[in-house]
């Protein structure tokens, strides 16, 4: 088993002296490039030596229980068969689910849109809730958020609001996120206590770089307004607001947070670039739907995946039926809990598509 690894453990081998080769080492984009593959592999390569050295003591122990003059050293040789048979198994499944096919998408930076749905602004509010739960995950794992755009209202929530999160492996988690969030509570404005039921919407874009998505001007109507909102200074004095129409497709991006028109267009063309990129994902996710289909929901972002429920501080995710009663923790960025069983559902389901197929 694992015997066709050989090939990851000599191009590991390889990108090693690659690594020191001053041909290499001078040429930026070339060290990126190789320190990125040595990375990737580097886990398969240690597991899979790991593994090998467990079948070597495997043999060292029965050898020792073969023989018939080493009855003395019987006990400790079934112990170590014992414990070199149990490691050899975890490790096989450590490398089978290395081995997984990887989302091309997992290590890049995001751009996450949160929009209210119904329940008016109550919906807002909760937007404004979702908004702090994804900044406070994002500074517990060290990773950097920038608001883009922002569409506040007077009771402080948000009818939309853009930002973008950078760190490492930051869309291999919060691709989780896409879909309907629904929140139960009792509003601050319900003077009856009655319990209201509001959504909201998060898609999680993978952000696109330059040359993946190429904007021709002709493609695009750039409109500038005057900004306007929930308040400051600056607000409806400038006509720094950039609305921009991507017109083969029809998709429009607004940006209005920046006191600077140059910036605001920057950004704007920033958050189309990443939805096209999503479209021609979405594209090609659709040509394999059987396989998606298999798979923890991750992208459709029509799909209710999670209620916040505040009377019973109870948060539940409908796509692997999972409850916890930990809604504060949940809230204030401790999102891993929530997280980490989607990704194991997800390589489940991964696992078992391998093994069945």
């Amino acid at each position: 088993m694992f015997e066709n690894l050989k090939i990851f453990e000599k191009r590991y081998e390889e990108l090693g002296r690659r690594l020191y080769d001053p041909s290499v080492v001078s040429d930026p984009a070339a060290y990126r490039d190789a320190v990125k593959e040595y990375k990737s592999i580097e886990p398969i390569v240690d597991a899979y030596r790991a593994y090998r050295k467990t079948l070597d003591d495997e043999a060292d122990a029965l050898s020792v229980l073969e023989d018939g003059e080493a009855r003395d050293l019987r006990g400790a040789a079934e112990e170590e068969l014992s414990e070199a048979r149990a490691e050899r198994e975890r490790l096989a499944g450590e490398l089978k689910i290395l081995l997984l096919p990887k989302d091309p998408n997992d290590e890049r930076d995001v751009i996450v849109e949160i929009r209210a749905g119904a329940g008016g602004e109550e919906a807002a509010l909760f937007s404004a809730v979702l908004y702090r739960m994804y900044a406070m995950y994002a500074q517990r794992r060290g990773w950097k958020t920038e608001i883009l755009n922002a569409n506040e209202t007077e009771l402080g929530g948000f009818r939309e609001i853009s930002f973008a999160v950078a760190g490492a492996g930051a869309y291999s988690r919060l691709k989780y996120e896409s879909g309907v969030h629904r929140v139960q509570r009792v509003p601050e404005t319900e003077q009856q206590g009655r319990i209201h039921t509001s959504t909201a919407t998060v898609a999680v874009l993978p952000e696109a770089d330059d040359v993946e998505v190429e904007l021709n001007p002709k493609d695009l109507r750039i409109d500038t307004y005057r900004s306007s909102g929930a308040g400051g200074q600056h607000i409806n004095k400038t006509s720094s607001a950039i609305r921009v129409t991507h017109i083969p497709t029809g998709l429009v991006v607004e940006c209005q947070d920046e006191r600077s028109q140059y910036k605001n267009k920057d950004r704007a063309l920033k958050i189309l670039r990443s939805r096209l990129y999503a479209m021609k994902q979405k594209e090609q996710d659709d040509r394999v739907a059987a396989e998606r289909r298999s798979q923890v929901g991750t992208g459709d972002r029509s799909e209710r995946i999670r209620t916040y429920n505040y009377p019973q501080s109870r948060v539940t995710d409908h796509r692997i039926g999972l409850t916890l009663y930990r809604l504060d923790d949940v809230l204030n960025g401790n999102l891993d809990m929530v997280v980490d069983p989607l990704i194991a559902a997800d390589r489940a389901e991964k696992l078992k598509k391998t093994e069945t197929g």
